[in-house]
């Protein structure tokens, strides 16, 4: 089995039952970016690990930015590594 690239990882504590907001997270990235993203994994964590990662580097850390990503703005996080030149809409105006 191959991957796809470019390959997001949503890391979530299971310990915090954040699985429901991975998945939304997922499910939003997705929907902004259905030809861009290869592949989004969800990795089971524990410790109260938030992190989101885009092949391997990481794009938010709820440890390190203390606290969770505004979806806009993971989305422009996101956007910018995998398509630079792209417009998110609303989001781009906030």
């Amino acid at each position: 089995m191959t991957t796809r690239q470019p390959r997001l990882e949503i890391e979530y504590c299971t310990q915090c039952r954040w699985l429901l907001r991975a998945g939304w997270t997922a499910q939003e990235l997705l929907t902004t970016f259905t030809a861009e993203l290869g592949e989004v994994a969800l990795i089971p964590g524990t410790g109260g690990v938030f992190d989101v990662r885009l092949d391997g580097e990481t794009v938010w850390s709820r440890k390190e930015q203390d606290g969770f990503p505004d979806l806009a703005l993971l989305k422009q996080l996101v956007r910018d590594r995998i398509a630079p030149n792209r417009s998110l809409g609303h989001t781009d105006r906030r």
